[in-house]
């Protein structure tokens, strides 16, 4: 589906798939630590709902500028979602096999946003 005819950002597939990381970190943050709720438990579960955000008020925005600007911030929470996963891996908040779904998710958005983003400089 092309940028021009997407009608809302519900229809964009990297909204879609955010959402669906989204869930994932809610549920794998809830088994952290209670003295985590307001540190990393907090963190991941922001730059969790920052990537289909950005995307959704990106995608809202009167300008293809705006939208590439807000999709750069989704792939930078993108980022930093990824390093808190690493995070918890290493305090052994997580295992290995509860992040192999979420990891290529993340993955796969990142692609996502970037072809996106590349197709609407290329409009």
């Amino acid at each position: 589906m092309s940028p021009s005819a997407v009608k809302c950002y519900q229809d964009l597939t990297v909204w879609q798939k955010s959402m669906t990381l989204t869930t994932h970190v809610y549920k794998l943050t809830e088994a952290f630590l209670k003295s985590e709720q307001f540190g990393l438990t907090s963190q991941m579960r922001r730059a969790a709902v920052s990537i289909p955000s950005n995307i959704a008020e990106g995608q809202s925005r009167n300008s293809t500028g705006e939208f590439r600007q807000f999709l750069g911030i989704s792939k930078g929470s993108l980022a930093e979602l990824e390093t808190q996963i690493e995070v918890a891996l290493r305090l052994t908040y997580l295992q290995e096999a509860q992040v192999i779904e979420v990891r290529s998710l993340c993955v796969e958005i990142s692609k996502m946003l970037a072809g996106l983003s590349r197709s609407l400089a290329n409009h």
